[in-house]
């Protein structure tokens, strides 16, 4: 068996630490996450003594995820279109910045909560430009069969910070206030803007004019419409993390009020939680060769539910602690299952725009979460918002069995494939002409005709993904047996880049289908739109 067709459920979870790029980046990023968790708690902190502090607490979970709702989508298209190397340097610079001027007003005295919430935003759209580019470039830094290795290893990454920061945080926070430790998440961005630096990312040339932003928006959207597996996958997301977030929301709430602990104590319980991530982590090879990504995310949910329903209704800090750990371990496994899925089903063009779908409907329905969480809790009380969240997520782990995750016994072949010969040509189009329409026959054997329009109805979806706008399979009436297929494409440019970049494996999989119903190869024309020139005034 090659290295290619390993099972990615027989990779070891260190198995990416091998590539001297990845382990220098987690490492970079390791920091960087202990910066931001120690930030999240003393910002946390600040505001726990303030009135509505409910309210307020939640307000700092939205003010650094919502950012993501309205920049995800242009970060993503900008991460395929852009060097995502210089991208990330010039977010992570910035982040710097904002947090260096968060550290100085604290330290003067002027960080009432609008002004923190302001400046957490602010370092939220930094997160929300990064956070695409950062997950694309994943697959460029360790083979396919290795990342969900990688993605566990990046999700144990936050976890350890979770299960690091917090504790230092509330450590430092007790002794000194907040203002050290909004300094020191300033120098983590930059380390991880010096390790970029040093960073050289593989260079990849193409003959085709770049790809215009709107037209590239466009064609992410198109793409995610017609996959229906990455559909479910951004579906399972919603029914986990919505929920989910209510106990990340009220959890220092429910340390204060309900618990009595001071910041150290909430460092603690936090640290539980990421204590179990990376417990989840280091298993989790082991618990994917025994079970099935559906049935993962059915026992996390479940193991979370029961997490936050103790957490409404247990007032013991060690048995809290210990159930927290259990919680994490949760949260790793569903997390990086689901990453996992995401990267597998992406392929290398629309990469980080996929992405970006999955993290606007991943840490924006944490936002709206912990908001909603947060509002629940203002009116009804912590226990019963909680509790309500409790049983949301045993709803979502039960519905696993109707709408589970598509899984298949080989990964997706989503590498490049050259499908399609160059056409034949009388004129040379400019890349701007268009619209297209491409105009395919085939032959159908007799009897093949309903097997042959199911097979095409794959294939159309293949033809949508890769930038078709309108496709459509019509029978010829005076023929017997005899049907055409016409899809539509923006201009001659984006034509070319299904010729070149953006068929996979997967087209190829649907069009050989479609080939075992034939009597004979088809044939295909390219019509170009004829512009007509300006009539002449007399």
């Amino acid at each position: 068996m090659t290295a290619a067709e390993q099972p990615a459920s027989s990779v070891s979870t260190w198995a990416p630490m091998a590539s001297m790029a990845f382990a220098a980046l987690w490492i970079a990023q390791l920091v960087s996450n202990l910066g931001t968790w120690m930030q999240t708690v003393g910002a946390q902190w600040m505001l726990v003594g303030e009135p509505n502090a409910s309210t307020l607490v939640s307000l700092v979970q939205t003010a650094t995820l919502l950012p993501v709702m309205l920049l995800a989508l242009p970060a993503g298209v900008l991460a395929d279109l852009v060097n995502r190397r210089r991208m990330l340097i010039a977010a992570q610079s910035a982040m710097a910045i904002f947090a260096a001027i968060l550290a100085v007003l604290t330290w003067t005295g002027h960080t009432t909560p609008p002004v923190l919430l302001s400046l957490l935003f602010l370092l939220g759209c930094g997160q929300a430009i990064t956070g695409p580019a950062w997950q694309a470039i994943q697959p460029e830094l360790v083979p396919r069969e290795q990342i969900p290795a990688a993605a566990g290893l990046n999700s144990m990454n936050i976890n350890v910070a979770r299960a690091i920061g917090p504790a230092i945080a509330g450590f430092l926070v007790s002794l000194s206030g907040p203002t050290l430790v909004f300094a020191l998440n300033a120098v983590s961005f930059v380390v991880i803007v010096v390790v970029l630096v040093l960073w050289r990312e593989p260079v990849t040339t193409s003959s085709l004019p770049a790809e215009k932003p709107f037209q590239a928006l466009d064609a992410g959207w198109r793409f995610i419409r017609a996959a229906p597996a990455i559909r479910r996958v951004l579906l399972r997301s919603v029914l986990f993390v919505v929920p989910a977030s209510a106990l990340w929301a009220l959890l220092p709430v429910v340390a204060r009020h309900d618990l009595g602990l001071g910041s150290s104590g909430y460092g603690f319980m936090l640290g539980a939680l990421g204590l179990g991530a990376v417990l989840g982590a280091l298993v989790l090879s082991r618990l994917r060769r025994r079970f099935s990504e559906n049935e993962l995310l059915a026992a996390s949910a479940m193991i979370f539910a029961a997490g936050t329903l103790v957490l409404a209704t247990v007032h013991v800090f060690a048995i809290v602690l210990v159930v927290l750990l259990f919680a994490g371990i949760a949260w790793l496994v569903a997390l990086s299952t689901l990453n996992s899925a995401m990267q597998l089903m992406l392929p290398a063009w629309v990469r980080a725009r996929g992405l970006s779908v999955y993290l606007l409907v991943f840490m924006g329905g944490q936002a709206i979460g912990a908001l909603a969480w947060g509002v629940v809790a203002g009116r009804l009380g912590d226990s019963a918002a909680l509790s309500i969240a409790t049983v949301l997520l045993a709803a979502a782990a039960v519905s696993v069995w109707w709408l589970p995750l598509r899984e298949q016994e080989r990964p997706m072949d989503v590498e490049v494939a050259t499908l399609w010969p160059e056409p034949n040509l009388v004129f040379e189009p400019d890349p701007d002409d268009g619209p297209v329409m491409v105009l395919s026959s085939y032959r159908v054997r007799e009897g093949a005709e309903r097997e042959f329009l199911d097979a095409m109805a794959y294939l159309g979806r293949s033809r949508q993904r890769t930038g078709a706008m309108e496709w459509q399979v019509y029978r010829d009436s005076t023929e017997e047996n005899r049907f055409l297929e016409t899809f539509v494409v923006r201009s001659w440019a984006e034509h070319m880049r299904q010729h070149r970049d953006r068929l996979t494996g997967v087209d190829r999989s649907n069009e050989q289908l479609v080939e075992t119903f034939l009597t004979s190869p088809s044939t295909t024309k390219h019509l170009i739109a004829a512009k007509a020139p300006a009539a002449k005034r007399h």
